[in-house]
C-alpha cells in the first residue's frame, strides 16, 4: 500500500492548496513535460527566484515534487506517485474514509 492509498483530510486538505496556487500549477506542468533545474523553471515560471523556492518547497513538503542533487544543480521531477496523490486526495478517491 503506498502513501497515496491512505491519506487523512488534512493531508487531502493540504495537497489540494498546493495544488489550487497558479504558479505551482505552471510548475507542476512544467516538470510534467520533463526534469528541470531551478535555472531552467525559472526561464519558464516567470517568478523571482526565492518565490519559486519557495512554490517548490511547497510542491515536494506535499510529495508532488522530488529534488536530485547533481554537482552544484539541483534536478526537480514530478514525483512518482502525484498522480495517485492527486486522486487520492479528492472526495471519493482512494484517499477517502480515513481519519
Amino acid at each position: 500500500m503506498s502513501a497515496a492509498d491512505v491519506l487523512s483530510r488534512e493531508q487531502r486538505i493540504e495537497l489540494l492548496q498546493a495544488l489550487a496556487d497558479p504558479v505551482r500549477w505552471a510548475v507542476l506542468e512544467e516538470l510534467g513535460a520533463a526534469t528541470r533545474c531551478v535555472c531552467d523553471l525559472r526561464e519558464r515560471v516567470p517568478v523571482p527566484a526565492n518565490l519559486l523556492s519557495y512554490h517548490l518547497k511547497v510542491l515536494r513538503d506535499a510529495g508532488l515534487v522530488t529534488a536530485t542533487r547533481r554537482g552544484r544543480w539541483v534536478d526537480y521531477a514530478l514525483a512518482d506517485d502525484a498522480g495517485r496523490l492527486m486522486r487520492a486526495s479528492l472526495p471519493g478517491g482512494a484517499g477517502e474514509g480515513s481519519a
